[in-house]
Order: C-alpha cells, then sequence, then structure tokens
C-alpha cells in the first residue's frame, strides 16, 4: 500500500485563502497540494494532469461558480471527491453542493482542526457535513418547509447564481457573460426570481440582491 500523501487541488479566487490553505495542509505529512487555481477553465486542466484525490472548491469563482465546477468534475470523474469550503451559508449552499455531487461541505468561518478533519473525512469516502446541516436534512424529511424558511430556498441553482451575481452589482450583460449564458436567459432567470420572492420590479429585485450578498460577505 502506497504511503504517499493525498494529493489536493485547492480552487479558490482569493490568493491570501489559496496561501493559508497551502501553509496548513502541506504542512500535515498525509497531505499535499498539487496545484492552486482561480478558476474552472484551469481546475479542469489540473485535474487532468495531476489527477489530485480531492478537490477543494470554492462557491463564489471569477468565472462562473463552484456549483458549476463541481457538476462538471462529476461528468468528468465520478471518482473524484469534492469538498465545498466557502464562506456563503452552510444552510442554504450545502444540501446544494451535495446534490451537485460534491462529498462534504465546510464554513471558512471554522478552525484549522475541522478542516483538516473534513479533507480526511472525505478522502476516506464519507460525507462530511455540520450538525446543523444534518439535523436540518432530517428534520425536513417528510415536513413542509416552515413559513420562516426564506424563500431565497426555493430558487433554483441557476436562479441562485444569477440572484447572487445581481447582488454584486454586475448588470444582465455581465451576468449572461460570466455565466456562459445569453442575455434573453438571465431575463428569464430574473423574471422567476422576482415571481418567487414575490418582488414587483427590477429595482425591488436589486435592492434585495445587494442586501442579501453583503449579509453572506
Amino acid at each position: 500500500m502506497s504511503n504517499r500523501p493525498s494529493r489536493l487541488l485547492v480552487v479558490d479566487d482569493h490568493p491570501v485563502a489559496r496561501a493559508g490553505l497551502r501553509s496548513v495542509i502541506n504542512a500535515e505529512p498525509d497531505l499535499a497540494i498539487c496545484g492552486e487555481v482561480e478558476s474552472i477553465r484551469d481546475a479542469l486542466k489540473v485535474v487532468r494532469t495531476e489527477m489530485p484525490d480531492l478537490v477543494l472548491v470554492d462557491i463564489s469563482l471569477e468565472e462562473g461558480g463552484g456549483m458549476d465546477l463541481i457538476r462538471r468534475l462529476k461528468v468528468h470523474n465520478s471518482a473524484l471527491k469534492t469538498l465545498v469550503f466557502s464562506v456563503r451559508d452552510e444552510t442554504l449552499f450545502a444540501e446544494r453542493a451535495i446534490n451537485a455531487g460534491a462529498r462534504g461541505y465546510l464554513c471558512k468561518h471554522e478552525g484549522t482542526e475541522q478542516l483538516l478533519d473534513a479533507i480526511r473525512q472525505v478522502l476516506a469516502g464519507r460525507i462530511y457535513l455540520s450538525e446543523k446541516v444534518v439535523e436540518r436534512i432530517i428534520d425536513g424529511f417528510g415536513r413542509k418547509k416552515p413559513d420562516s424558511v426564506s424563500s431565497i430556498a426555493f430558487l433554483s441553482d441557476r436562479e441562485l447564481e444569477v440572484f447572487d451575481l445581481i447582488g454584486q452589482g454586475l448588470s444582465t450583460s455581465k451576468v449572461a457573460e460570466r455565466l456562459h449564458l445569453s442575455v434573453k436567459t438571465v431575463e428569464t432567470h430574473r423574471d422567476k426570481i422576482k415571481r418567487k420572492l414575490g418582488l414587483a420590479s427590477g429595482g425591488e429585485l436589486v435592492r434585495q440582491a445587494v442586501i442579501w450578498h453583503a449579509e453572506q460577505a
């Protein structure tokens, strides 16, 4: 049996975050960074050339979202393990990430020990989620979602991506460019989002998106 360290690819568009992860992970004898990238395109290239054992990915990336990368990696190699490490609200994103093909979700607010534990659990073939998310998922079986659940939870993954980018101040054309969609498709998503959130105008949509994005930071 090989004693080589497990190889990890880090996908995060913040250089400081990548440097911190490199320092933490490379200090462990059983783990090693085999690549650090900031985009989906570069991540797919490194996966093909370096064949990592695990991809550590952030939800928010400059060139499309982390969810897209997770889905594409699942198609490329169904056995490749992915772990989301993100600042985004786990109660909204964790279950979506698992459904997309990730094997775990960890918030960046957690400490180094939790990160290393999550990495090792996913490498060992287990799914890693916080107790809060597990309880939420179990509690939701066979139940109607309570009225207190935010309407945002009812947005599809693509609608949530569009809503998030609107909250970052991107115009419809820029959202289309970022997600590689047509302007007409993005406009359709905007209309669906307004309907689901009960918003009467594009201005209300932008205000709600900006407020929500600021709360996620």
